[in-house]
């Protein structure tokens, strides 16, 4: 009776997949970095920081006519954060990174469920933040169309934090999540067209931001947030070009009216042969004026694969630089391929502040990054070096002197990407 049990079970879950796609496949990415000088500028007396983290993943996708089914699980270790025998992982680390499902309507409408991750364009705005070892995604529904050249896009979500089985009434609905942004409620449409070279998006984003009041437990509104703006990107032979002009009104948490934000970058990028391409660009973004609170005409990219841009070394941005002098970056970079399977990419950075500092300066600073990859049989290897030449602008920003200051401020990083394919069906 036993055999006869397992060979139906195998019998069906054989049928189910000769009927479907499935895919399982996973990820190993370990990374070892050396900074001194990362995300801010350190002191002479303080020590290099030193250390190794794994992002690990699991995925797996069945797909059918009528629904795709999507499933990522994810860890990421830092190297000896656990000690010896630790029944359980001090850090909670372990998460369900994507979890969804894309029904299929037909007449080319569906709608994608669940947590999931925000990629559009060049990921100025929404982007997954793939450099970071935990990723950002979100937890959305998004009802999505498509035809030929054609996309739209409408999401919505509603974010609770609340841990009592008992359900709403009991603890109401305020969103007690804070920091980087986190929102109560966000709606997008997103629109893109594609022509022979051209390609036009159009993004109207509203976060809803949970306010308190000065108690910081009792629930006062929702403080509600727009970014709207385009991105364009052009390309012809060897010739391309890419535009963002996004726009903020509204408020942010706490109450704070924005007004007059925005950001504006142009980029212009050259094949200049089968081996070299070019890029020189710029990217402005408003600051606001010093001792400010009440109201602001600083921009913020939001949920933006911010890493990506403004210098590898994540001065700007990245959790930080929020309500500050704004930024003007002028970039220029050349990517060479050395061979079948490795490249080098240099990039030069110039910063300046959008609005003054209080002692009128404005110069920030010269990043220079780059970065080596080389593809092996089944997994790469990448390796980074960045060095930030801060000028008297940057001690100020970042509240600390020249003199107190280490002479060198650098980032140095090797990451090893192995991306196994278990399995692979189709119909």
């Amino acid at each position: 009776m036993k055999r006869i049990y397992f060979l139906f079970i195998v019998t069906v879950l054989y049928g189910s997949i000769a009927n479907a796609q499935f895919t399982l496949d996973g990820e190993f990415r370990p990374r070892t970095e050396l900074r001194h000088g990362f995300g801010s500028l350190i002191t002479d007396d303080a020590d290099a920081g030193f250390g190794v983290s794994t992002r690990l993943r699991l995925n797996a996708g069945y797909t059918i006519d009528a629904y795709t089914f999507y499933v990522s699980l994810q860890d990421v270790i830092v190297w000896g954060e656990n000690r010896q025998l630790l029944p359980d992982d001090e850090n909670n680390s372990f998460a369900v990174f994507e979890a969804w499902a894309d029904i299929n309507f037909g007449s080319n409408f569906s709608a994608k469920l669940g947590r999931q991750t925000l990629d559009y364009d060049d990921e100025r705005i929404l982007g997954s933040v793939g450099w970071t070892q935990q990723a950002r995604n979100h937890d959305a529904a998004i009802l999505k169309y498509a035809k030929e050249r054609f996309q739209l896009d409408l999401g919505l979500a509603y974010s609770q934090d609340y841990d009592n089985p008992s359900g709403f009434q009991s603890v109401g609905t305020a969103y007690n999540t804070t920091g980087f942004f986190s929102y109560k409620t966000m709606q997008y449409l997103y629109l893109k067209e594609n022509w022979k070279n051209l390609s036009v998006s159009l993004l109207l984003l509203n976060n809803g931001f949970q306010n308190f009041e000065v108690d910081g437990t009792t629930p006062d509104g929702i403080s509600n947030l727009q970014t709207l703006g385009t991105h364009l990107d052009y390309k012809k032979g060897s010739f391309g070009a890419a535009l963002n002009a996004f726009l903020q009104t509204g408020e942010r948490q706490g109450a704070v009216d924005v007004g007059g934000a925005y950001l504006l970058g142009l980029d212009f990028n050259y094949n200049a042969s089968a081996k070299i391409s070019l890029v020189a660009g710029m990217e402005i973004i408003s600051g606001n004026d010093a001792g400010t609170t009440d109201k602001t005409e600083a921009f913020f990219p939001l949920y933006g694969t911010n890493h990506k841009f403004n210098g590898f070394m994540d001065y700007f941005y990245v959790g930080n630089h929020a309500n500050s002098v704004g930024l003007l970056d002028v970039h220029v970079s050349a990517n060479f391929k050395l061979g079948e399977k490795s490249s080098l990419m240099v990039k030069a950075l110039n910063f300046s502040g959008e609005q003054e500092l209080p002692s009128r300066e404005k110069s920030l600073g010269t990043e220079l990054d780059l970065v080596f990859s080389q593809a092996f049989n089944g997994y790469s290897l990448q390796l980074g070096y960045s060095q930030m030449f801060a000028n008297d602008g940057m001690y100020e920003l970042k509240g600390i002197t020249e003199d107190a200051s280490a002479s060198s401020q650098n980032w140095a990083w090797a990451m090893l990407v192995i991306k196994p394919k278990f399995l692979n069906t189709s119909k």
